[in-house]
């Protein structure tokens, strides 16, 4: 035994291995808790009489019983605390906020063209503060606020280091946190959408999360973590080149990943994604076509990207609501033909993420940070 631990600590272990064992339960009773954690019913009562003075756990009903009298149910207070995801577009803002079990309890959708200007940041703050308002909470239940955008961001949230779609390099997050009291951070969009994937799923382990919307965007997972890299801009798979006399990409170079992989890369002037898939899936030769010649490109970069790191794929963004199963193995068999390693596994997915996976991801890390203090 460690003679440094204190008696104080064993309280704070009692304490914190009760509020986390009933968030993974989701349902326990006084009884229940004192056969899996291995502690006295006294103790256990003690500390749920604290968490629910501090209004982390409440009652929950009673459980059933046959005989004598029906036990308490105690569960943790989902919105005793809650986390902002804001998603900044060229057009809009989309503002959520999400409980302590990451579910989205509301959302407003703001019409609003970008400007690198301070009216700009000033008004979706306005905006931010207002739509808190209107959830009836006190402002110490905000554990903070993330804003997801489409450039790489420095390793602990604080500025923009590469922006080359929308937001400039350079930005810093004060431009918001200047008019907002409560923590800031910038998340990368792909990679919000790749720890919203985390959270819903407890299968991932290792994986490429590739996300395939108007742009491209990527996050490596590693033991269930996004990994950064040294300098913050892991998986820009984007900017992969895969043909140096391809298409000029945004970031200056030509034939990157974006210009193959992309919806932007797919889809012609005018074109929407609901449109080109009725015509896919209508089988319009010239459009089955195309969607052949862009899984052919996919599958070539995700040969590079499988050979290096031999991990699962796991395919989000917008295009992922119009995948098919048959669509994954088409991608499958032309990833294998590149392939000096074929598979006969499966090692292709689909995203499992939710529609507003991007500003979810926004907001998960002030929650987590939130239940590893407790």
């Amino acid at each position: 035994m460690d003679n440094n631990i204190t008696f104080q600590d064993i309280k704070k272990g009692n304490y914190s291995s009760i509020y986390h064992l009933l968030y993974q339960n989701g349902k326990l009773s006084k009884q229940e808790i004192a056969n899996q954690l291995h502690l006295s019913l006294p103790t256990v009562t003690q500390n749920l009489v604290r968490l629910e003075k501090e209004n982390l756990i409440e009652k929950s009903g009673q459980f059933e019983s046959s005989v004598g009298r029906r036990a308490t149910a105690y569960a943790i207070s989902p919105q005793a605390y809650i986390s902002i995801g804001v998603e900044i577009q060229a057009n809009t803002v989309q503002i959520l906020a999400i409980d302590l079990l990451g579910q989205a309890i509301q959302e407003e959708k703001l019409s609003l063209k970008y400007s690198n200007e301070g009216s700009y940041y000033k008004e979706v703050s306005e905006a931010i503060q207002v739509f808190i308002a209107s959830l009836d909470i006190t402002e110490n239940q905000v554990l903070g606020v993330g804003f997801a955008v489409q450039g790489l961001t420095s390793n602990d949230g604080k500025k923009i280091t590469y922006g080359k779609i929308l937001i400039s390099t350079g930005l810093e997050v004060d431009v918001f946190s200047q008019y907002l009291p409560y923590p800031c951070l910038f998340l990368h969009d792909a990679k919000c959408a790749a720890t919203t994937e985390l959270w819903v799923r407890n299968d991932i382990g290792d994986a490429v999360y590739l996300s395939i919307g108007t742009h491209l965007g990527g996050a490596i997972i590693i033991n269930n973590q996004i990994y950064m890299g040294k300098e913050g801009h892991s998986a820009t798979v984007e900017h992969m080149t895969i043909n140096p006399d391809g298409p000029l990409c945004y970031c200056g170079k030509k034939g990157c990943m974006e210009t193959y992989s992309s919806v932007n890369a797919l889809l012609e002037t005018g074109e929407t994604l609901d449109a080109f898939f009725e015509n896919v899936r209508s089988g319009v030769v010239s459009f089955v076509k195309r969607w052949n010649a862009f899984l052919d490109h996919l599958a070539f970069s995700m040969n590079n990207l499988y050979l290096v790191l031999n991990r699962e794929f796991i395919i989000g963004g917008h295009i992922s609501s119009y995948l098919k199963e048959e669509d994954i193995r088409i991608l499958h068999e032309k990833t294998n033909e590149k392939s000096a390693f074929p598979s006969s596994d499966r090692f292709i997915h689909i995203s499992h993420s939710p529609a507003k996976g991007v500003p979810i991801g926004a907001a998960i890390p002030f929650v987590q940070s939130f239940l590893d203090t407790i």
